[in-house]
């Protein structure tokens, strides 16, 4: 193994930079009562009006268990509707309702200050730049994901 320390590791850098977004998202979204997951399931959905749980579960990288537990929470609370899907009766169709669009677009006016701060830290090069750089390092990231192999 190389003499690298671990801080210098680019995988540890991608680990902080993540954990500093999140704490800062989830402290700002705990305002307005919303989780991460609950905040990114309206975003999702005011994107693309009407997904299953199964589709949200894949757009956020969830099992379909979990995010069934969070859109039952989210109907709960008046956020989101969920009907059956023309085509199929036992699939939900999940849309925002007028109270959870009126809640992400507060939401979003303060999560979207942080967005553009990290923005104006670089010049528009750099940012371009930057974001090309995330990419490559998200598509090295899903390519060398184990895939699980049978014993």
């Amino acid at each position: 193994m190389a003499d690298v320390p671990v801080e210098e590791y680019v995988c540890t850098r991608i680990r902080r930079a993540e954990h500093a977004l999140m704490a800062h998202h989830e402290a700002a979204l705990r305002g307005y009562g919303l989780t991460m997951t609950q905040y990114t399931v309206l975003l999702t959905l005011s994107r693309a009006d009407g997904m299953s749980g199964a589709q949200l579960a894949r757009a956020l990288g969830v099992t379909q268990q979990s995010m069934a537990t969070v859109l039952t929470g989210m109907q709960n609370k008046g956020l989101i509707d969920r009907r059956p899907a023309a085509v199929h009766a036992k699939v939900m169709i999940a849309t925002a309702t007028p109270a959870g669009r009126d809640l992400l677009d507060r939401a979003y006016r303060e999560v979207i200050v942080l967005e553009r701060a990290l923005t104006d830290r670089f010049t528009p090069d750099e940012h371009r730049q930057f974001c090309e750089f995330l990419d490559r390092a998200t598509a090295t990231l899903v390519e060398q994901t184990p895939t699980a192999h049978p014993n």
